[in-house]
């Protein structure tokens, strides 16, 4: 069995985090979060996109089945429907 870094990661790393975190601090991405970051939410909307789920129900079901690889894949923070929906509400 092959015990490296999962696909998502290995796609996510050509993300140029350090231009990721200066759109964020530029329009104060993470203001009054607490725990789901803006890099949380872009990590479970990109998983989102690259598995085709359709709502948030959907991502939260695939998300939960894969929970004790999350933390490898990026996302630090817990899941939930409320979570992402309020995320997407109020982040731009």
């Amino acid at each position: 069995m092959y015990t490296g870094k999962l696909i998502f990661s290995q796609v996510m790393e050509h993300l140029p985090l350090h231009v990721f975190h200066q759109c964020v601090d530029r329009y104060h991405g993470n203001f009054k979060v607490k725990e789901f970051t803006c890099l949380d939410q872009y990590l479970c909307m990109a998983f989102a996109q690259l598995t085709y789920r359709e709502s948030l129900r959907d991502i939260e079901a695939c998300l939960h089945a894969q929970k004790n690889k999350l933390y490898h894949m990026g996302i630090r923070a817990p899941v939930s429907r409320n979570t992402l929906a309020n995320a997407n509400k109020v982040r731009d």
